[in-house]
């Protein structure tokens, strides 16, 4: 007596689903449902959360999509959008989500106009491996019967039989209590019955209960830019496209069983398993006599002797080894390779490319190949933070461009690859809390300063996420008025129900992705506009599924240093080679500890400039803490303070306990005692609790992630270490919880180290060149009003 709903939106069914990912899965939980499916307008966003989460739940997922079928040829973009017909897809295995995959890309490519359509040509081309239904009365069949073309309607039913095969094309029933539904499903009915074809009864959902039925009212309205008051706006007819229970379904149809059967019997013959584990890399050419991992150690070793002196050869050939090792045993030379490429050809068109970025400048690999520019050996930094055997997954290098010329660098990927195996990355607006305030204030009808002044008492603090709950807990102002304010209250339920949904697409700021294969044999596109081909998944999904993805980032500070270095070298006669620059400038650190780092990358904030005053630094590493220690944890802490006071001698420097001195000092001393850096954390769980770097990255994470579960795993491990290395057991208890305390603000030291030789660069230019350099950053950021008024006003200072 089970029920399987088969005809579902989801919030990526843009400002038309108001039905989260979970919501749908645990209504199936909740009703013992053994499966459910998904099946977005034209799109597949959310099909691989919705696969994971599924699997979680203990319920089988059915990915699909509705598609928009076109009568007529797709590629003709003329006629009426209302011309469209809608069709519900499902994939049966592997073959019918590659085939679904392709229709929705090509509904995007080739049939784009007003919606993402496909027409029966595609259909037939593609069909293998899909179970299809007829869809709503928006479906062709019952848009047929409602216009009296039975014939016409009994031919459509034919051909789509014809083109999904013998027990793969269903006739789908639905009842909302809609008028037009009464009249076309006798028809629909009568038509399974005449042509031997199954029957199956769907609900259309757009929402998870009944009680979310207004909410969904609100989101069509903030789509058509109506407010509920309008008679005309766009609305359902009744409150019934909610996922309903086994018994409601079956009582819609008690003469008709079978259509609640074949739910079931549809969902039996699903066999879709995804490859979550394997990684689908492009192949990287390399020259003959070579294999991956013998021409990445080529390139490597090349260029030893230009990175080290001859007594530093010895360690870097030993950490060398070790990271290609690694490297090779989890399939990455190519990754490393295919990065080097691309870094090589920007810089030998003279793109300018940053130090670094991430925890990839903590690898010795990638110093040697010139996809980073700092020496993890001389600053102490980490392969581990950024790859080990324990992290299953892909390696992360983001690399950050000059502003005006990434362009170029996508391009050249493109090219390089094929345009089909590459594309930018999908990203989807959230409805924020302030932001659905506001929206269901205007859709509600509610005087626009009386909904400003409850969205203006919902905090917004940068980088936390605030949501409705959270803000009536942290503002006691916004509490009363939910209180008191029945007109508040009304409008801070509804945003409660908006917030968290997804709004609209766009492209990722940084994301690219390079397959192996062409992208559609790996995840859906669509087109952005004329040109940007872009993914149908968002950036955490497209690593999820094993595919190449890496942040191609515009840095404007680059444009800056490239512009300035232009103007030093036309005006003063000086070339400067920024990478081999020298850091231990004095006049330099004189500038920066006078806080005038105005328009000086990462240092350029008035509370940066304060710690610069304050702390006075004379050294890269100082430089490296300033910019690790210049965030809101640390700051609020008061970690800040005691760090500056430690190192001008004003308190004195311990390291915790005097039992652990001899073993931290060698850790902390750079930091006087202070925990500034993750990799300082790692470093501490090796020397005392005799963990692997591999384990004890699983610490970290768990400790920026507070994973409460790992955590108390790792407590056990801790201190049966410490115990084991001579240490007291409650000396190592009482540490492990001034771990957690501190180490909750550690910063990437490896980050920090690379984006701080971009703050001295600046730096040193500002104070040895200023007016070029003041020039070049004033060029830069000629359309921003504020910033211009800010650099005049230094440059007049």
């Amino acid at each position: 007596m089970s029920f399987v709903h088969l005809h579902n939106h989801s919030e990526f069914s843009l400002l038309d689903g108001a039905s989260r990912i979970d919501e749908i899965i645990q209504r199936a939980v909740d009703h013992d449902m053994p499966a459910v499916a998904l099946t977005d307008h034209g799109v597949m966003y959310g099909v691989i959360d919705f696969y994971k989460a599924a699997i979680k739940a203990g319920v089988k997922p059915l990915i699909g999509c509705e598609l928009y079928v076109t009568p007529g040829d797709r590629t003709v973009r003329s006629g009426s959008r209302e011309g469209l017909n809608h069709l519900v897809l499902i994939a049966k295995n592997l073959e019918g989500y590659k085939n679904l995959m392709r229709l929705s890309s090509l509904a995007f490519l080739e049939g784009y106009y007003y919606k993402p359509r496909v027409d029966l040509e595609l259909l037939r081309e593609y069909s293998g491996g899909l179970i299809a239904l007829s869809a709503c009365l928006a479906g062709r069949i019952p848009q047929l019967l409602l216009q009296g073309r039975d014939a016409e309607a009994r031919d459509s039913a034919i051909e789509l039989s014809e083109i999904f095969g013998p027990g793969h094309f269903y006739i789908e029933i639905q009842d909302h209590g809609i008028e037009d539904q009464k009249k076309t499903n006798p028809g629909l009915i009568s038509l399974a019955r005449e042509l031997d074809l199954p029957l199956v009864v769907t609900n259309d959902t757009h929402y998870p209960s009944r009680e979310r039925a207004q909410a969904h009212d609100v989101l069509l309205c903030i789509q058509t830019g109506h407010t509920l008051a309008d008679e005309k706006r766009m609305k359902f007819e009744t409150e019934e496209f909610y996922i309903k229970d086994p018994d409601e379904m079956r009582s819609l149809f008690p003469d008709h069983p079978d259509c609640c059967t074949n739910t079931v019997k549809i969902a039996e013959m699903c066999d879709l398993t995804l490859d979550m584990d394997s990684f689908h890399l492009p192949d990287y050419e390399v020259p003959d006599g070579y294999d991956l991992d013998s021409f990445l150690r080529h390139k490597c070793e090349e260029r030893l002797p230009d990175r080290y002196n001859v007594e530093g050869i010895p360690a870097a050939i030993k950490q060398l080894d070790h990271e290609l090792g690694v490297i090779s045993q989890m399939g990455f030379p190519g990754y490393f390779l295919i990065v080097w490429d691309f870094v090589r050809v920007a810089k030998e068109k003279g793109i300018a490319v940053g130090p670094g970025r991430g925890s990839a400048a903590g690898s010795i690999v990638a110093y040697l190949l010139g996809i980073t520019n700092v020496d993890p050996l001389k600053y102490g930094l980490l392969f581990e933070r950024f790859l080990n055997s324990s992290r299953k997954t892909m390696p992360d290098i983001d690399i950050d461009f000059d502003d005006e010329r990434r362009h170029e660098i996508i391009e050249y990927v493109s090219q390089k690859y094929g345009h089909d195996h590459v594309a930018q990355i999908i990203t989807f607006g959230k409805m924020k809390a302030r932001a659905a305030t506001r929206d269901a204030g205007r859709v509600l009808g509610i005087p626009y300063a009386s909904v400003d002044k409850i969205a203006k008492l919902i905090p917004d603090n940068p980088g936390e996420k605030i949501t409705i709950a959270k803000a009536l807990d942290m503002s006691k102002e916004l509490a009363e008025l939910y209180k008191v304010d029945e007109e508040a209250r009304t409008v801070l339920d509804s945003a409660r129900d908006l917030e968290g949904l997804s709004r609209q697409d766009s492209i990722h700021a940084a994301g690219v992705v390079i397959s192996h294969g062409p992208l559609t044999d790996h995840l859906p596109i669509q087109k952005k506009g004329d040109a940007e081909t872009v993914t149908q998944y968002s950036m955490d999904v497209v690593s999820d599924i094993g595919l190449l993805k890496m942040d191609f980032l515009g840095l404007r500070t680059l444009t800056v240093l490239r512009n300035a270095v232009a103007l030093v070298a036309k005006n003063k006669g000086v070339k400067i080679d920024l990478d081999s620059m020298p850091l231990d400038d004095e006049a330099t650190y004189r500038l920066i500890s006078s806080a005038n780092t105005v328009g000086v990358f990462q240092l350029e904030g008035s509370t940066c400039r304060n710690i610069c005053k304050n702390f006075e630094p004379d050294c890269f590493e100082d430089l490296i803490a300033i910019l690790a220690l210049n965030r809101p944890g640390p700051l609020q802490s008061g970690l800040v303070d005691s760090y500056i006071d430690r190192a001008r001698g004003r308190e004195e420097v311990d390291y915790f306990h005097p039992d652990l001195t001899e073993a931290l000092e060698p850790v902390l001393k750079e930091t006087h005692g202070v925990i500034v850096y993750q990799e300082q954390v790692m470093q501490m769980a090796r020397v005392l609790s005799g963990y692997s770097l591999d384990e004890a990255d699983i610490l970290r994470s768990a400790i920026g992630k507070k994973n409460e579960d790992v955590l108390k795993e790792q407590r056990a491990k801790w201190i049966q270490g410490a115990v084991t290395n001579g240490y007291e057991e409650k000396v190592a208890d009482e540490l492990f919880g001034l771990v957690l305390k501190f180490a909750g603000y550690g910063f990437n030291k490896s980050h920090s180290t690379a984006y701080a030789v971009i703050s001295y660069q600046e730096a040193y230019l500002k104070a040895h060149y200023t007016a070029e350099y003041m020039a070049a950053l004033l060029s830069a950021n000629k359309d921003d009003k504020d910033k211009v008024v800010l650099f005049v006003n230094d440059c007049r200072r």
